[in-house]
């Protein structure tokens, strides 16, 4: 964590760091020092819940190929051939190493992989609010089959009194792995579901706040129902079982 905190840190030495806050709806004016603090907590937390995400053959690996290309596609359309490049790059490390990461895998990533795509997906989604290349909201969309799924384990856990830094196995992905789900038949929906938020995000990227606001609800209705959704095949897989 110290090292993440370090390496968040290091963000703010070419300026400052996540000064305006814009969200559908919601626009948050942040001084310097408290932009800087902002900034990497942000940061810590992307890189973290990267790592937490990496618990399945393919699984960090194949959404980077699509978050990263997703940022990609949002910059050249934005004419920032720079951080185009680099998004590019990050997509084609993952897109090599997938096929030996893919299940049944012969090579992982471990956590020096996953905290460093995390971390470039922290700092990608900063690089583009800040340039406008895509907003916020819509970076967050696109990787939020992470950050929905890691946030919301993590608040379980927390409400739960479990001790959050031991190792478990509550994670959605891994709940229905537990139900009998192959890890290829998880990853691939996994790959479809972050697409659908891609392609979402960077269709609607420069809508009106009222046509966004419409846009995360649906998307969180979807959310809501997937966790049901696992929830009642758990309640009928311990019906059976019983």
């Amino acid at each position: 964590m110290l090292v993440h905190l370090v390496a968040a840190s290091l963000l703010l030495v070419p300026g400052p760091g996540l000064e305006h806050i814009a969200l559908p709806g919601v626009s948050l004016s942040l001084s310097g020092p408290v932009a800087g603090v902002v900034t990497i907590l942000f940061v810590a937390w992307v890189t973290n819940l990267y790592n937490f995400m990496d618990g399945m053959d393919g699984f960090a690996g194949g959404m980077g190929v699509v978050g990263f290309a997703t940022l990609a596609a949002a910059g050249w359309l934005a004419a920032e051939p720079g951080f185009a490049l680099v998004s590019s790059v990050a997509a084609a490390a993952c897109a090599g190493f997938l096929p030996w990461n893919f299940p049944q895998a012969s090579i992982f990533m471990g956590d020096a992989g996953s905290t460093a795509l995390g971390f470039l997906a922290a700092a990608l989604t900063l690089w583009a609010a800040r340039e406008g290349i895509l907003p916020l909201w819509a970076s967050l969309l696109v990787f939020s089959p992470f950050i929905v799924d890691a946030s919301v384990t993590l608040l379980r856990r927390l409400l739960g009194g479990e001790r959050i830094w031991q190792a478990h196995r509550s994670h959605y992905y891994q709940r229905l792995v537990g139900l009998g789900w192959s890890h290829r038949k998880t990853v691939l929906r996994a790959y479809l579901l972050m697409s659908a938020c891609a392609a979402t995000a960077l269709q609607n990227r420069h809508q009106p706040a009222g046509q966004v606001i419409w846009l995360l609800g649906m998307w969180s209705a979807v959310y809501v129902l997937i966790a049901y959704k696992v929830q009642l095949l758990e309640r009928r897989a311990g019906v059976a079982a019983r």
